[in-house]
């Protein structure tokens, strides 16, 4: 299985999921000639877009859906019932191309199992999801102010991880937002700091199974002014060295381009 981050940022979201033959779009926050472009270098075409699975309604997340709907004809969208009616973009869907899934769901798309789960951000019913195929489970863990169990024990099962690393605290508190956004971004329904990344990470690590091997880390979902690689990067793993975990060994770790492919 092969996950390529597209774009992540506060400006938008949207990943490329390969999983044998099956090929997956999470989230399209991004302009559709980039998302097009992305697809075309990764040697996917438009029609052979098997599914494109959508976390929420805020438009770092959904810009290009009916676009993206137009040209990759073939796709089935899943989404929330609260996703579907909380943005216009699913009005141009077909509806026979539309999923509804929730918390808890679990699908087959061929070979492929999706699996749901909720997430803690402010969106109406917004979800993440994982993706199973040959044994193998990348899980997808953005936009949520807090990790609950629900969405710790999917993490526990991951061999490959999308995970939030927001904002680097003294950056966000200093920085120029207004104190209200402060507060939603470091609130329960907000998003994830460096420091709140590294310590639940660090925690993954641990109480992983023995025999589950290296996990595979891809940081995403950077916020373009209370953030840079540099700082999620150093914050993160700094925490995980002072829990006794080396990198190559125990986990590898790349930050997603907020621009550009990145894979893993």
């Amino acid at each position: 299985m092969e996950v390529i981050s597209i774009g992540s940022s506060s400006s938008g979201n949207s990943y490329i999921i390969k999983a044998g033959s099956t090929n997956l779009l999470l989230d399209v926050g991004l302009s559709a000639t980039k998302i097009m472009k992305a697809l075309s270098e990764c040697n996917i075409e438009a029609e052979d877009v098997d599914a494109v699975l959508i976390t929420h309604e805020h438009i770092d997340h959904v810009r290009s859906v009916r676009a993206v709907a137009r040209k990759c004809g073939n796709a089935r969208f899943y989404a929330s019932r609260g996703t579907q009616c909380s943005t216009e973009a699913f009005s141009y869907v077909d509806e026979s191309r539309i999923v509804t899934v929730s918390r808890g769901d679990s699908a087959r798309y061929g070979d492929v199992e999706i699996r749901c789960f909720g997430l803690s951000h402010d969106a109406n019913e917004p979800v993440g999801y994982s993706v199973i195929a040959d044994g193998e489970q990348l899980t997808v863990v953005t936009d949520t102010g807090i990790v609950t169990e629900e969405i710790f024990d999917e993490m526990c099962k991951a061999d490959i991880l999308v995970f939030e690393a927001n904002h680097e605290e003294d950056m966000l508190m200093f920085g120029p937002y207004p104190y209200s956004v402060k507060m939603r971004i470091k609130s329960d329904h907000g998003h994830l700091s460096n420091v709140t990344s590294g310590e639940l990470l660090a925690r993954l690590l641990g109480e992983r199974e023995s025999n589950a091997g290296r996990l595979d880390i891809l940081l995403a979902h950077l916020s373009e002014k209370n953030n840079t690689p540099y700082h999620a990067r150093m914050t993160i793993e700094e925490i995980l060295r002072n829990n006794g975990f080396v990198r190559d060994e125990h986990y590898t770790m790349t930050v997603a381009a907020k621009e550009g492919l990145t894979a893993i």
